[in-house]
């Protein structure tokens, strides 16, 4: 009887984690919704809708927003996307990240020292991806100038009431921004004072950006007297910034300050087009961009989720946490090895990855009892009827190719494993010999560093997610452009071992954390997703997406709701050193309302506990009610994140 009273408590505790009132009222919109990562950026969104854009046009203007007010990311950095064309009934994907400019070699950044590309300055910048991402949206699905999409930015690098947020950010990095005499002048305008960055609600004013963006809107108003059309027009804004002077000044001011760009670099580079990848989850068509972001992770995590009865499970109980949390671990350890940039060989196998019989036998692999702290990529290329060519490398990592069974998986072999000294090592996956290395603040950091997310949608259908971000504080800008260079670099490796995928080199795109979500039911838009915070996206947009499924939360529940984040990945971002990226195994960060008998549970079965009131980056979702004919929008409680629905 007291083990059925346990369990009924257990229930009833589950349900009122997620089905208390929120911190912040849901939105409701019956013609158009905007949200993103600060208030006057979605402000900027609903007045494109109100002067009659669509949610492309939208959405580019809150792009331009929230890159001018520097919400963790600026002009220089890099946009991805996924957009729902009600024309056509399909997703499709926009891939506007930047690629590694010349001499951007392995053995350059070797011969400087670093296990990865640095974090911070010239030589962590991508070319710049952004602009060249708005661009190309806004001319193929936009229905407005590009100088009605910028006016809110402009008027905003003209001179805007800076927040809080950013001001302290800029204090805070004022040291490192003194590197760089560009950003200096724009970011300290009080040089020399005790604080030397602006106060909040001081009037911020960015001149030199505002005149890049005018001789953008000058090129295409050009454009168009000379009879072009608005398509022809907004790529004539293009070619200045890519091409033009605006092009020439970004490549002076990069290399003078030490950066690896030059001209051709900006001219021969272009966004993508692409089709992304998808799985069916119970009937529902989630959709994400393709390898060259984590994204894909998701799609797999799903795929081996499928295989369990989560929902009977309860939100957030001990077998829900650690199911989620060893299908991480597993999902983690492919994408670390697997995944890049599909423009450039090798090939990555995601034919094997996605499908659904490889899950099943990943699913196989998860021990209902405790953590499996030697958990590693898996073999998806049995599943595509091929012969896996990187068994050395694996080898080299300390795994074993395992046939028995039929699984073919990669099992840690522990005699190549235990011993291995991290400061030694030239391609190390040995962090189970070091598991209880400590989450301090500084990989904290490191796991969440942020970006933004925008989301948008119209009573025609139109659809947007994006998740752009880069050029975020301290950024070193690119001459008088007032664009904050991309820190993307950072995310390439040096060493093939780890990832033969995502080796730097010139001309290639490093592989992302940045992953927006569209999700479709009986053919028609259900919800679309996005979230801040690096190697914890996928994570937490993982467990939104199951709130709403599994658990019948709202949109504004789902996006307030306690997340868990895993900590046994290879870090994407921070740090030049191993020691500084490597895995934690059984780490596990939960929400401090997590239940005293959830706790003894997990750490019973060999879980390693951290807490925090913020388990969760900002998530921002649009929930499709069609029974209704209306709109539901969610904007986490735990950032600047905001919304306006209509």
């Amino acid at each position: 009887m007291r083990s059925l009273s346990v369990i009924l408590l257990l229930i009833a505790t589950s349900f009122v984690a997620f089905a208390q009132p929120t911190q912040k009222p849901p939105l409701h919109g019956k013609h158009w919704m905007a949200i993103t990562g600060k208030p006057l950026a979605a402000t900027a969104g609903s007045i494109i809708f109100q002067r009659g854009g669509n949610a492309v046009d939208a959405a580019c203007a809150m792009l331009a927003a929230t890159c001018t007010m520097w919400d963790v990311l600026s002009w220089g950095g890099e946009t991805q996307t996924l957009i729902y064309n009600p024309k056509t009934k399909k997703v499709i994907g926009l891939n506007a990240l930047g690629v590694a400019p010349t001499g951007a070699t392995a053995e350059f950044f070797k011969s400087k020292g670093y296990n990865f590309p640095p974090e911070y300055g010239p030589l962590a910048a991508t070319t710049p991806g952004t602009p060249g991402g708005l661009c190309y949206m806004l001319a193929e699905y936009g229905t407005m100038s590009l100088k009605e999409v910028l006016a809110p930015a402009m008027q905003m690098a003209a001179g805007y009431p800076i927040e809080a947020q950013t001001a302290n950010s800029i204090e805070r990095g004022k040291a490192r921004i003194k590197e760089w005499p560009y950003s200096k002048a724009v970011f300290l305008t009080h040089a020399g004072s005790q604080r030397e960055a602006p106060e909040a609600g001081e009037i911020f004013v960015q001149a030199d950006l505002l005149a890049t963006l005018q001789k953008m809107v000058d090129a295409e108003q050009a454009a168009l007297k000379q009879k072009k059309s608005r398509k022809e027009a907004i790529m004539a804004a293009f070619d200045r910034f890519y091409k033009g002077d605006i092009a020439k000044e970004f490549v002076r001011g990069s290399q003078e300050q030490g950066g690896l760009h030059t001209l051709q670099d900006l001219a021969n580079w272009k966004p993508i087009w692409e089709e992304p990848l998808q799985t069916n989850y119970k009937g529902i068509d989630v959709y994400k961009l393709s390898q060259w972001t984590q994204g894909p992770m998701l799609l797999q995590s799903l795929n081996i989720l499928e295989n369990f009865d989560l929902k009977s499970m309860g939100y957030n109980s001990t077998q829900y946490i650690h199911t989620l949390y060893q299908t991480m671990n597993l999902t983690f350890a492919d994408r670390d090895f697997y995944y890049g940039d599909p423009y450039v060989a090798p090939d990555e196998p995601m034919k094997g990855l996605l499908s659904k019989a490889y899950a099943k036998e990943r699913a196989k692999l998860i021990k209902a009892d405790k953590n499996d702290a030697l958990a590693g990529p898996g073999d998806p290329y049995v599943f595509e009827g091929k012969k896996n060519p990187y068994v050395e490398l694996l080898k080299q990592r300390g795994y074993k190719l395992d046939t028995s069974g039929g699984q073919r998986n990669f099992v840690p072999s522990h005699d190549v494993r235990t011993g291995m000294n991290l400061s030694t090592m030239t391609s190390p996956d040995a962090l189970v010999a070091n598991p209880e290395s400590s989450t301090d603040s500084a990989y904290l950091d490191r796991l969440w560093r942020g970006t933004t997310s925008v989301e948008a949608a119209d009573e025609e259908g139109w659809v947007v997610s994006i998740t752009p971000s880069g050029g975020w504080l301290p950024a070193c800008i690119a001459g008088r452009t007032g664009v904050g260079m991309s820190q993307r670099m950072q995310s390439f490796v040096l060493d093939s071992a780890l990832n033969p995928f995502n080796v730097v080199r010139p001309g290639q795109r490093p592989r992302v954390t940045l992953t927006p979500s569209l999700a479709l039911k009986d053919g028609k838009p259900f919800l679309s997703f996005a979230v801040q915070g690096g190697d914890t996206q996928d994570q937490n947009l993982l467990q939104c997406f199951l709130n709403v499924v599994e658990f019948g939360m709202t949109a504004q529940q789902a996006a307030e709701a306690a997340n868990i984040n895993s900590n046994q990945l290879w870090l994407s971002l921070g740090g030049t050193k191993i020691a500084d990226r490597q895995p934690k195994p059984g780490h596990l960060l939960l929400n401090n309302r997590t239940p005293e008998s959830v706790r003894t549970a997990l750490k019973q079965m060999g879980y390693t506990l951290s807490f925090d009131d913020r388990s969760s980056g900002p998530i921002n979702l649009i929930f499709f009610d069609w029974k209704h004919g209306s709109l539901w929008g969610g904007s986490s409680n735990n950032g600047e994140d905001y919304g306006i629905g209509w």
